[in-house]
């Protein structure tokens, strides 16, 4: 469906220690992707052979351009090519692409206006029937997408025009201003809000589902992961936290509990 997530990746230096670090803090199995070359790991919810996400390792070109370890989310399109000039026609970029990835589709990397960066994604829809996939909600499944935006207001109507979002829920934060949540067809999926002035640019974050908050976050520190603020209770209601891992990938963890 055209605007939703549907895929995460995680880029780090050293894949072997990244994935010891989220099977640990998440409970993900990693197997290899079976594609020859290609070395890349699925991330699995445990009795299930659908993967929800994948990790390959920062290219040395991407190193030069200063790129750090990081979480990347992939949007779905009817058209990368169409989009990525979309993107760069309402004052985004285009980092990469359009390109085919073979017997997985075709994606671009593009930026918003303020210098998020996301990923654009036509996936080869495969015969016959797909495998079955967790339901919303079960750990390790991700639960949420979140934007800070160098403009709130700004981001949203980009957004809006880019991928038919329409605004769900806004929550007053107070002086850091409004949490605007948006949803595709009527599915609430995320929330942006302007950035504070501290984070030296706009950025998008992904959150991992979680059993319990408290003890996921014991596990994160544990693994060498850090916590960078307070569990914080969030409109549901769920718990959230803030972290980066072992190499500095930023990502975050909600839980419908402590």
């Amino acid at each position: 469906m055209q605007g939703t997530f549907i895929w995460y990746e995680l880029m780090p230096t050293d894949t072997a220690s990244a994935a010891d670090f989220y099977t640990k803090v998440v409970g993900w199995t990693a197997r290899d992707s079976g594609m020859p070359g290609a070395g890349y790991t699925i991330f699995c919810v445990p009795g299930f052979d659908m993967g929800v996400a994948g990790m390959m390792q920062l290219t040395e070109e991407m190193k030069a351009r200063g790129i750090p370890p990081h979480w990347a989310g992939y949007v779905a399109v009817d058209d990368v090519d169409a989009m990525a000039k979309k993107f760069t026609d309402n004052g985004g970029m285009v980092h990469h692409g359009p390109e085919d990835i073979p017997s997985v589709g075709r994606f671009a990397v593009v930026a918003d206006p303020h210098g998020a960066v996301v990923n654009l994604l036509k996936p080869i829809m495969p015969d016959g029937p797909m495998p079955p996939e967790p339901e919303p909600g079960t750990p390790g499944t991700f639960g949420w997408t979140e934007l800070m935006a160098g403009n709130g207001e700004e981001a949203f109507a980009f957004y809006e025009k880019m991928f038919g979002w329409t605004k769900d829920m806004a929550v007053d934060m107070g002086p850091m201003g409004t949490y605007q949540c948006f949803a595709v067809n009527g599915q609430m999926i995320g929330g942006m809000m302007t950035k504070p002035a501290e984070m030296p640019q706009a950025f998008w974050g992904y959150y991992i589902t979680v059993d319990a908050i408290d003890a996921a976050v014991e596990r994160v520190k544990s693994a060498g992961g850090q916590v960078l603020q307070d569990v914080m209770e969030v409109p549901g209601p769920s718990w959230v936290v803030q972290c980066t891992d072992p190499q500095g990938a930023y990502f975050a963890l909600v839980a419908a509990k402590r």
